[in-house]
């Protein structure tokens, strides 16, 4: 996995910097994306400056992200994988009373922003033959009443079957990552059981360290329910 480049949006907390900190460990040189760029700052100093790109990203917005892109080639001459990471809660209220901004920014982040950056990846990778993760949820498999936020995950389920297809042929593996509950600044509180955004990363780089005629499709990973005698 040495010189192997990753990009990963979303990566300043959570499953992010979980991934960005186990990639490391494995060798990999990354680009770091995401809003804050003090958070960027502080995850790159921990990891290394020297084998890390940071860039200042919101995924809704095309021309930062083909910058992203750019500055990533320009940086490092190559990509290998791109973790589509970044993504919003919902708002409370169901569809009777969610403040309807929230659904707008959500909806922007967790499925055009995502569909952006796979976008602006693709040509890159299909010169590596390279990889493509997306973040989906184990809420993109089930039905939550007044969710919006799961329905945005239903999405990017869908996404990765289409795009799977659409790449049949290329070379280039999409792995759809489906979480649980993760314990992450996604809760306000943390559940009382739930994974560790370690566990995900875990998967991230499982799925990442197959060989090329392995194509991991779907990761579901759900924390292990209580014992009964706990």
């Amino acid at each position: 996995m040495h010189d192997r480049v990753l990009l990963i949006t979303g990566a300043t907390s959570g499953i992010g910097a979980a991934t960005a900190r186990s990639a490391a460990r494995q060798g990999y040189k990354l680009v770091l994306a995401a809003r804050s760029a003090d958070n960027l700052k502080a995850i790159a100093q921990e990891l290394g400056p020297e084998n890390v790109l940071t860039v200042n990203v919101d995924v809704a917005d095309i021309d930062a992200q083909k910058a992203m892109v750019e500055q990533a080639l320009e940086r490092f001459g190559r990509l290998d994988a791109v973790f589509a990471n970044a993504g919003r809660g919902g708002s409370p209220g169901g569809f009777s009373e969610a403040d309807p901004e929230a659904w707008k920014q959500m909806l922007l982040t967790n499925v055009y922003g995502l569909g952006l950056t796979i976008q602006v990846t693709l040509a890159a990778l299909r010169r590596s033959r390279g990889h493509i993760l997306l973040t989906g949820s184990a809420a993109g498999r089930a039905t939550i009443p007044g969710s919006m936020y799961g329905a945005t995950k239903w999405a990017v389920t869908g996404i990765g079957y289409n795009l799977r297809e659409e790449l049949r042929g290329s070379g280039i593996r999409v792995t759809l990552i489906e979480p649980g509950v993760v314990n992450t600044p996604f809760f306000d509180e943390p559940p009382d059981v739930a994974l560790e955004d370690k566990d995900i990363a875990s998967a991230v780089v499982y799925a990442l360290s197959q060989p090329p005629h392995v194509d991991v499709n779907e990761i579901l990973i759900r924390p292990t329910p209580p014992r009964d005698d706990e």
